[in-house]
């Protein structure tokens, strides 16, 4: 969304518009909970559920982990939810902003088997480790209408073929534009490569701008942008059955000498080498650049007027572009699981489900522009009328490439971002950087 994760929002501006607007937002998420029937004290019963599913009983108070930057769309709809359910309550736990801080402290209690938490926000690439640890636990198909999902959202949330946690947002890659600095000048948005380059090294220099910023500090953004030029290059870092590491090919040394030729060229600024998704997207809303790689939240944050923003009504969203055409993006997005040391996990279902329904997804994407995992919003007249890059967006997710599923998925995206950053600050050869690479995900993928 989104510091270092993708799926995950910033926290939003406060004007004093918002903060007039809470008490609205809080009667709106108290409708949800009729619209859903979960007013009273209702909870899912484990009858109908699959084999796979744990019985999952016991109602009370719980707690909700999440990012501290959920905060502004969380809150209202949790409100609604604890004036509804006296003896139910819900305490948000906020986390950490950084991806990588969160995984360390929700790891840390869960290996301490502390019941701190009940039902947790995690990242897409943690439901292999979390489930195989059996730290989250199996929940019933028939819990959710997961027919009514993005297919492959639903993909994130299961492992060996049980699902182990519900899909809350989606993601995928953008390219943001300058649409006004674009139609000045009779182009259209890049479609290849050749396109991006082209325009980010001759049109941005004339308007005083960088060319082409995304996430390239050493970190999970990087890896997924790396991951997205080598799958828009027809590459692979991972055969499809994940057995094998394809990182060392031609599709792949084309993609990282296209980034790393970006830098030397100068139409890429040496400044995004330390840039995650926030410093990007603020680097693009003070108009320092004229192509931007991020996820869906910044339309939301950028269409906002305010303080150093200078692109509100100024950009277009498109697909990343590729090698030859349209490009491919990472799938990213949040899943809700509950922890299998939770004492009140009948609630937490509970609650999972009041805020992965139809109304509570508009909701968070009307609030902070998160992309839903109801595949019938990406259609509604309504919401496109508001988020115009809706249609766009869909076409990403659906053709978007997930990750791995591996249960040392952190020490794998380690070995690339690390690698990668070198190779993009000019330290070793694009060649080097692959043979090397390719050494150490071997090594992962055998311990795996």
């Amino acid at each position: 969304m989104p510091g270092s994760s993708p799926g995950r929002a910033p926290a939003r501006r406060r004007g004093a518009g918002e903060r007039a607007g809470r008490g609205l937002a809080a009667v709106c998420a108290a409708a949800i909970l009729a619209a859903i029937g979960l007013t009273g004290c209702a909870v899912i019963s484990p009858a109908g559920a699959t084999s796979s599913a744990s019985a999952i009983s016991g109602t009370g108070p719980i707690t909700f982990a999440t990012g501290q930057v959920a905060s502004g769309y969380v809150r209202p709809l949790i409100s609604a939810w604890n004036a509804a359910h006296p003896e139910q309550k819900v305490t948000p736990i906020y986390l950490p902003d950084d991806a990588d801080d969160q995984y360390a402290q929700l790891v840390t209690n869960l290996q301490a088997h502390s019941s701190v938490y009940d039902v947790m926000s995690l990242d897409v690439t943690w439901t292999a480790e979390f489930a195989s640890s059996d730290w989250i636990t199996p929940i019933s198909t028939r819990a959710v209408p997961l027919g009514q999902f993005l297919r492959p959202a639903v993909d994130t949330a299961t492992y060996q073929g049980h699902l182990f946690a519900i899909p809350f947002t989606s993601n995928a890659g953008l390219l943001y534009y300058r649409k006004d600095i674009l139609d000045a000048n009779g182009d259209s948005p890049p479609r290849t490569w050749a396109q991006l380059a082209h325009l980010a090294a001759t049109l941005a220099p004339r308007y005083h701008m960088g060319g082409y910023g995304g996430q390239f500090q050493a970190y999970e953004g990087l890896t997924v942008n790396f991951a997205e030029a080598v799958q828009s290059a027809g590459g692979s870092l991972l055969s499809p059955g994940g057995s094998a590491v394809t990182v060392d090919s031609p599709q792949a040394r084309q993609a990282l000498e296209f980034l790393v030729g970006g830098f030397r060229a100068g139409w890429i600024p040496q400044a995004a080498l330390g840039w995650n998704e926030e410093a990007s997207r603020r680097a693009f809303e003070a108009g320092h650049l004229l192509f931007l790689r991020n996820w869906p939240y910044v339309y939301g944050e950028a269409s906002q007027p305010g303080p150093g923003n200078v692109v509100a009504g100024k950009f277009g969203v498109t697909t990343l572009p590729g090698l030859h055409g349209p490009g491919s993006s990472t799938l990213g997005g949040a899943n809700l699981a509950i922890s299998a040391y939770s004492q009140h996990q009948g609630t937490a279902l509970a609650f999972i489900r009041y805020l992965t329904s139809q109304a509570s997804e508009r909701f968070i994407l009307e609030r902070s522009a998160l992309p839903p995992v109801w595949t019938s919003m990406y259609s509604q007249p309504a919401l496109i009328q508001r988020f115009p890059f809706l249609p766009v967006l869909k076409q990403a997710i659906l053709t978007a490439r997930p990750r791995p599923l591996l249960v040392d998925y952190s020490q794998f995206s380690l070995a690339i971002s690390s690698a990668v950053h070198q190779a993009l600050a000019q330290q070793q050869s694009v060649s080097a950087t692959l043979s090397q690479l390719s050494a150490e995900l071997r090594q992962i993928i055998r311990s795996d």
